[in-house]
């Protein structure tokens, strides 16, 4: 499985294309901005776009849904129904029928195995992480030595704490898939992110 991450926009959220170097099964995270530099990019690889997952609302994370939409009608966009009604993202998704809403539980068919989503609220009220394998795409929730602003509509600093708690107990090879800069490992925010050792020690 090959994860492929582009930093989009001015602001530089990370969009992943996660695929199947053999089928090209293909599920495309957070397309943000720069729709048509990205959908060149998945032209480029012959994707068989699958899905169009988000992990929140905000526009530097949705920017591009329509570019996507447009090149690859038969994908299916996901999102959690708690941030469809962020007023950004009614104006990227308002030309759409269908949209479809994940939520805590739910695991998606993908590339023989399954992409669990979880809620983790604290950055907005529909954030959510999604988990395929050994890999963790955590949107804004957490970031390498860090976490996302919980100052935002919809932020809350202790249910930022208790995602944290939650993202804390998986395995440690885990390999983290931040929204904005570079990647990380569970273990490593385990020993060296202050917000997360804070939750592990409250036992959240």
């Amino acid at each position: 499985m090959t994860v492929k991450s582009i930093p989009a926009g001015y602001i530089g959220a990370n969009c992943y294309f996660l695929y199947d170097e053999g089928t090209l099964e293909a599920a495309v995270i957070d397309p943000g901005d720069e729709g048509d530099r990205l959908v060149a990019a998945a032209k480029s690889l012959n994707l068989n776009l699958r899905y169009v997952l988000l992990t929140h609302g905000h526009f530097d994370h949705v920017g591009a849904v329509n570019d996507f939409r447009a090149a690859y009608p038969d994908a299916t966009v996901y999102i959690h129904k708690a941030d469809a009604p962020v007023e950004a993202t009614q104006m990227f998704f308002q030309a759409f029928d269908g949209l479809n809403y994940y939520a805590e539980g739910d695991k998606l068919p993908f590339c023989g195995g399954e992409i669990a989503v979880y809620e983790t609220q604290g950055h907005s009220n529909g954030s959510v992480c999604l988990h395929f394998g050994d890999d963790l795409f955590s949107g804004d929730t957490l970031f390498a030595g860090t976490i996302g602003r919980t100052d935002f509509a919809g932020g809350d600093i202790n249910k930022m704490m208790r995602s944290l708690g939650r993202l804390a107990k998986l395995p440690e090879e885990t390999r983290v898939w931040p929204g904005h800069e570079g990647s990380s490992t569970i273990a490593r925010e385990r020993h060296t992110n202050m917000f997360m050792r804070r939750a592990i020690q409250d036992g959240l």
